[in-house]
């Protein structure tokens, strides 16, 4: 694992992480539309998996994120998709981007760039939207063992740190992060919250409050939110940095609009204008940026710019 080059790096200056799987695999053909959502591509289309990931490579993202928030052996056996296959494939979601990451440095070996494996909560699993809601209940045990085998299955396959994502439930960050730190200890990971507001997990839980929490954790490199609207970035940030110290992470959805009637995203006025966002992001503290839900290389590029001219 390189996170002491990881730390090294976020002291220098702000990092730039990438952006949306699903909305990059959709214009190379791959359907999205299953309970699998964009870990289907595992099954058919590694080669489009690799082509992502070197499109925010090239963009200038300096972390690429697995395909796994949303592959776990319980969803591909769901899906019918045998057990032992299963963990062949989370393990190739990992060797995918390592290999990206690996083709990129080899042309550019002045540029560090880092592998971070993608653990989603237990709601994305139940494929119902719960990562937004919050509305599901485990007990510390139920949620390590839900998450242990792709932890270690991500974990023996070689990423730099892990990425804790759009976590909507601080118990859930908690039993997660007493797993790792019991079994795979010095393992270094970002926890980044699932928000109802820029006040509030999307449980209810104040941010603050699973902020602080998650500062006390020794290998904790980072910590934000992801998957909210652009407007909700800059005052999120404002409450991350009054109660933290920790480097903090932010990567929203493009800023077109979901229609849960229609299940489509419909663009807005404020679609794509990271241009217009990021220095105030930059002002607030952010020291890693990138892009969750519907958010492009376009987009990522355009994060790069302002983070190297700010």
């Amino acid at each position: 694992m390189q996170v002491s080059s990881f730390q090294s790096a976020l002291q220098r200056g702000p990092i730039v992480s990438d952006g949306a799987m699903a909305t990059e695999l959709e214009k190379r053909g791959v359907a999205t539309d299953s309970a699998l959502w964009s870990a289907t591509a595992m099954l058919d289309h590694p080669e489009a998996i690799t082509a992502v990931h070197r499109s925010y490579f090239e963009a200038g993202a300096q972390i690429a994120t697995t395909n796994t928030y949303q592959a776990n052996v319980p969803a591909f056996v769901n899906a019918g998709i045998a057990a032992p296959r299963a963990r062949k494939l989370i393990q190739q979601a990992v060797t995918l981007a390592d290999q990206s990451r690996d083709a990129y440095v080899a042309a550019h070996p002045e540029r560090p760039v880092w592998v971070a494996g993608s653990i989603g909560p237990y709601g994305a699993y139940l494929a119902d939207g719960s990562e937004y809601t919050g509305h599901y209940n485990l007990d510390e045990v139920a949620y390590q063992e839900f998450h242990r085998e792709r932890l270690e299955l991500i974990l023996t396959s070689g990423v730099d740190l892990l990425a804790l994502e759009t976590m909507p439930k601080l118990s859930e960050v908690q039993a997660l992060t007493h797993l790792i730190d019991q079994t795979w200890p010095q393992t270094p990971y970002w926890v980044s919250f699932s928000i109802a507001d820029p006040t509030h997990l999307s449980d209810g839980t104040p941010l603050a409050e699973a902020a602080n929490w998650v500062a006390t954790q020794s290998h904790a490199v980072a910590v934000g939110v992801n998957c909210t609207a652009l407007e909700n970035i800059e005052p999120a940030l404002k409450t991350l940095a009054q109660a933290t110290d920790l480097p903090l992470i932010v990567y929203p959805n493009s800023g077109d609009e979901y229609d849960p009637q229609t299940k489509t995203w419909q663009p807005t006025e404020l679609s794509h204008q990271f241009d217009s966002f990021v220095p105030r992001w930059l002002a607030a503290g952010a020291r890693i940026i990138g892009g969750c839900c519907r958010t492009t290389p376009a987009d990522i590029e355009t994060i790069a710019a302002e983070v190297q001219s700010n």
